[in-house]
């Protein structure tokens, strides 16, 4: 947490946030600070997904003591009643004076996919239970309790400090020389008295830079315990990770709230699949993380700042001899920790986990993997060649940069259907809509492309535009001096209503720009097109709910049969899951480090052109 200022009472001012749902917080701050600084010293969530720059316009906040100056961006937010009413952004609204401010409810479970494509393994974890009884000492056999462990253990090399001594002693004791010896590759790490073998868990964790995920598996047989999520909590530092890394290297202080915030998300998680499956948290003696490389960087505490800049250096792809506690996870004291190495700085280890859950190098076939997120992480498996690369397609897919965006939360549209005259929404929850999610955003636009309302240069048409229909023609708005197209009206006023504005359709533009000029140069590097992919795999939750028609339509993935189209899910939890599971399948994670090519595309000089001319949409 930041430390405020030493500052006289006279230039501190009295905060009461009124979180909805939660019990109110009263905090002194000093004089001048922002409503979204006030409240990310405090602990209080506010929902943010530009780091308190002003460009996502979600940290809305209502005043409703005090008075507190509408700042520029204000009414680009906010409409005149709102204003009035006491709305502001709270990442400009300055508290000069003692107020009250109502703060909105964080979505902190969006919707997310939980499971995905994978294989069946072996079941050969690293972690083993041994149920041991061991001779007594004697006059004649004066052997160490250490010594006859390990005589009784002849297949293991076993690692052993000092705390795993202590508990052997005790544990022969009070288990009358009958114990269970807890390892995990070669590391003691517990004895436990009498025979505790058939209890033995381990968590495997999807560190996603939106969304966490967590599932408690029961190593003992192979089967998922329990599972949960919830919105990864650093999203109060950024959407995406360029934004995150860039807070590191403003604020001297962000590291350490982004690894508690981490650190926190995990444990969080970690509780709660321990409660819902009824174990202990000291039966846990093992977790896997998969996570892009800034998330695993911020997550062990190393800094960013060199994954963000020019040549783009990771500390190390791979971390040996970690524990739990390196990550904020409390489970047995000794529990180990496995992270999935990484690629290179933007083909982390959420993408290795996800190329070993779908078995990209085990097939002949031309496929392509690809996670489609703020960074778009893309696998070509082409024969016995794999190649990837990384696009940087940008926040809107998550709903930031998009003026009526959200997450994938209840009251979301996530699917749009265009007829002659009418507009049919698909809402998350099957509630009033509130905004629009990442995959209502790539359905609307194909589905306005489709009926003629946007060209292919991704300008939307006017309204008296020929073969318009009228019920679509009336739908034709303008906010300010922009064009938009109402997807819900809310009053008479277009700027109260849920909208699609010529920005949001360039924003998404550049986005599937991006991802297509990245999977299109792969496949040239090996002298493949279009009609030789025989698979797409549409990974991570945004990947899971986008329909396979729109992505089509829009030009955001290869014009194949929609058949060879698979959501893929939440492949990099699967392969977290994988690697708790089996020793070979990690082996084969380590393995990928050698296979696969990494294709540079910002080092390309025909990557500007190639981009611009993948900005159109196909008609």
């Amino acid at each position: 947490m930041t430390a405020l200022p030493e500052l006289p009472p006279s230039d501190r001012v009295r905060i009461r946030f009124d979180p909805d749902g939660a019990r109110p917080r009263e905090v002194r701050v000093p004089a001048g600070a922002t409503l979204f600084d006030a409240a990310s010293w405090n602990g209080i969530a506010v929902d943010s997904t530009c780091g308190g720059h002003g460009t996502c316009r979600k940290c809305r906040m209502r005043v409703v003591e005090g008075d507190v100056t509408v700042s520029r961006l204000d009414p680009r937010a906010f409409g005149p009643e709102e204003l009035r009413a006491g709305w502001r952004l709270a990442c400009r609204a300055r508290a000069e004076q003692d107020l009250r401010v109502e703060v909105p409810p964080l979505v902190t479970r969006p919707k997310a996919a939980t499971v995905g494509v994978g294989r069946q393994v072996i079941l050969r974890p690293a972690l083993q239970k041994r149920c041991l009884t061991l001779p007594e000492a004697t006059l004649a056999d004066q052997r160490t309790d250490l010594e006859r462990l390990r005589d009784a253990l002849p297949d293991l090399e076993l690692r052993v400090d000092l705390p795993a001594i202590r508990s052997l002693a005790r544990a022969l004791r009070a288990g009358d020389h009958t114990v269970t010896a807890v390892v995990v590759d070669d590391v003691l790490v517990d004895v436990e008295p009498g025979d505790t073998s058939g209890r033995l868990f381990g968590i495997a964790f999807d560190l996603g830079t939106t969304t966490l995920v967590a599932t408690l598996l029961d190593l003992a047989t192979g089967t998922p315990v329990a599972v949960a999520s919830r919105l990864n909590p650093q999203q109060s530092h950024g959407a995406d990770v360029i934004t995150r890394i860039s807070a590191t290297m403003t604020d001297p202080t962000a590291l350490d709230r982004l690894t508690a915030l981490a650190h926190d998300g995990l444990d969080r998680l970690a509780g709660e699949v321990c409660a819902d499956g009824g174990v202990d948290r000291g039966e846990v003696y093992e977790i896997a993380v998969a996570g892009n490389a800034t998330m695993t960087h911020l997550a062990l505490g190393l800094d960013p700042e060199p994954l963000g800049v020019a040549p783009f250096v990771m500390a190390s792809r791979s971390f040996d001899d970690l524990t739990a506690a390196d990550l904020g996870v409390r489970a047995h004291p000794r529990a180990r920790a496995y992270v999935f190495p990484a690629l290179g700085a933007y083909v982390g280890g959420d993408i290795v986990a996800g190329a070993l859950a779908s078995g990209m190098d085990r097939d002949r076939r031309v496929r392509l993997f690809i996670d489609i997120g703020t960074n778009c992480e893309i696998l070509l498996a082409a024969g016995d060649r794999l190649l990837a690369t990384a696009a940087p397609a940008g926040p809107a897919f998550e709903g930031a940069a998009i003026r009526c965006g959200m997450r994938a939360a209840p009251g979301a549209i996530e699917g749009v259907k265009i007829s002659d005259d009418d507009v049919v929404l698909q809402v998350i929850g099957d509630v009033e809509p509130t905004g629009l999610a990442g995959s209502g955003l790539v359905d609307a636009v194909a589905a306005m492309v489709a009926a003629g309302l946007v060209d292919g240069s991704g300008r939307l048409v006017a309204p008296d535009a020929p073969g318009v229909p009228p019920g679509l023609a009336a739908r034709l708005q303008q906010v300010g001096q922009e064009r938009v197209f109402v997807l819900h009206f809310r009053g008479d006023d277009p700027a109260d209503s849920l909208y699609l504005s010529q920005r949001d359709i360039r924003e998404l533009q550049f986005a599937k720009a991006a991802i297509s000029t990245g999977w299109q140069l792969l496949l040239e590097e090996q002298g493949l097109t279009s009609a030789d992919v025989a698979q797409v795999l549409l990974a991570g939750s945004f990947g899971s709910y986008l329909g396979p028609a729109a992505a089509v339509r829009i030009g955001l993935v290869p014009d194949v049969a929609l058949m060879r189209i698979v959501s893929a899910g939440n492949v990099a939890g699967e392969g977290a899951k994988m690697a708790l599971l089996s020793v070979r399948e990690r082996a084969a994670a380590q393995a990928l480090l050698e296979e696969v090519h990494y294709v540079e595309l910002s080092d390309r000089e025909d990557f500007n052109d190639r981009f611009v001319e993948r900005l159109a949409f196909p008609v």
